[in-house]
């Protein structure tokens, strides 16, 4: 099959003849991507062995129809979707559903998407407005957890049982939840068995933030009426490419990270523009730290949204410490949104904005930051897409799951498991049982 990758990647701006000092000689790059070349054969070697599950899913297509069966149902049941999960088990599904059309207004139609809530960040407050009486009837609780004993999701599970319960009746629980976790008997489970619930396998082999592709960001991305089958698409196009080509544009980001962060750059900055990548680059930034940060090893991820950003970060980005390296991701914006009126704007004195459209003044600030940036003596790599969908956004995740195990290589870490996180998780339960009653 013939991919036609839907991102551009250009380096140049992380190049000392261009960039500065800080950057890097493309002599520097030669080694690492002589490591890359033996990871890519290993990756391609690893995935005929029927390892890699993450990445093996880009090629998976035989479990969508069964997904799209319940997807369908839920559409027609409800209107909102509350997903509980945390981390990997709810960024994915945030990030695919920055690609959906908004819900109008008012009554809805038997054809419009549920909306969907992510309450990820545990909050009283906010769990108290999820739960209000008066939307449950019209309400579907997904509920994800790999090893179905993540506190956080456990305790919003069972809050939100206890509500349907008592708005409800308790024939109602078994319709309303659904739940995703791996085999076992893991506390998800035994509560979905109690209350009549379905439950879906999640992949033992998969890890949260690698999770993406999987059910675990597709079914809720279905539910809101998304392409499944075309994130896949795209993922697998990267994939394709990079396990076929030396030197490939995840295997060169990689490079360039782990390079520029021996230059002293260990502050890598992903600057998106565009509203939603919002929950993109969220997605990166646990996929980065999470996979990287171990053994004294890993560069510090740092998400940011532009142009909105630019007001708050770039003075720091221009004129701070030089200790960060740039990723600036944006689409193609000229040409798009609405029109400044060009009398409205000449008579306030902004003829720059006469007649142009919003996407123009976008385009014209990415494009100016990056240059500003370089022109500081500030490595920047750009990545650029033709327009956000659900094939390009495939592409962008695939893209950064192997870059980021391309670098893992690169440092020497295993970029799956997070086993410095567990002793958090041990104290947070010791000094719950402690509390007094």
């Amino acid at each position: 099959m013939d991919y036609v990758l839907p991102i551009k990647q250009d380096i140049s701006g992380c190049l000392r003849a261009v960039a500065g000092p800080v950057a890097m000689d493309e002599g520097e790059l030669a080694p690492l991507l002589r490591q890359c070349e033996a990871a890519r054969l290993r990756f391609t070697a690893e995935l005929a062995a029927g390892r890699l599950a993450p990445l093996a899913l880009a090629r998976q297509r035989d479990d969508l129809t069964g997904l799209q069966t319940i997807a369908a149902d839920w559409r027609r049941r409800f209107r909102r979707v509350v997903l509980f999960g945390t981390g990997g088990s709810a960024l994915g599904a945030r990030t695919l559903a920055a690609l959906a059309a908004p819900a109008s207004a008012g009554k809805r139609s038997q054809d419009e998407s549920p909306v969907l809530c992510v309450p990820d960040n545990l909050d009283p407050d906010l769990m108290a407005r999820v739960l209000t009486s008066d939307d449950l009837a019209e309400t579907g609780f997904l509920v994800i957890s790999k090893s179905g004993g993540t506190g956080e999701t456990l305790a919003q599970a069972l809050t939100a049982v206890t509500a349907v319960r008592d708005g409800l009746g308790t024939a109602a629980l078994a319709k309303h939840f659904l739940a995703i976790s791996e085999p076992g008997q893991g506390a998800l489970r035994r509560l979905s068995a109690d209350i009549g619930a379905q439950v879906l396998d999640h992949d033992p082999d998969v890890d949260g933030r690698f999770s993406v592709l999987s059910l675990v960001g597709l079914l809720p991305a279905m539910m809101l009426g998304l392409d499944a089958a075309a994130v896949r698409n795209g993922a697998e196009a990267v994939l394709a490419h990079t396990l076929a080509t030396p030197d490939s544009p995840p295997a060169m980001g990689a490079a360039l990270q782990v390079g520029l962060q021996r230059h002293g750059l260990n502050l890598s900055v992903l600057l998106a523009y565009g509203e939603a990548f919002k929950p993109f680059v969220r997605w990166y930034r646990q996929l980065w730290a999470e996979s990287l940060g171990k053994q004294g090893h890993g560069t510090t991820p740092i998400d940011a949204l532009g142009p909105v950003d630019q007001h708050s970060q770039l003075q720091l980005y221009l004129d701070g410490p030089v200790d960060k390296q740039f990723t600036l991701l944006m689409l193609q914006q000229a040409g798009r949104g609405p029109v400044v009126d060009a009398d409205l704007a000449t008579g306030l004195g902004q003829d720059y904005l006469a007649g142009r459209r919003i996407g123009d003044l976008v385009a014209a600030m990415q494009a100016a930051t990056a240059d500003t940036l370089i022109r500081q003596g500030r490595p920047v790599r750009r990545l650029t897409v033709q327009c956000l969908d659900e094939t390009s956004m495939g592409a962008l995740l695939m893209h950064f799951m192997l870059e980021t195990l391309f670098a893992a290589d690169l440092m020497g870490v295993d970029p799956f498991g997070q086993p410095a996180v567990e002793e958090s998780k041990v104290l947070a339960r010791r000094y719950l049982k402690e509390l007094a009653p």
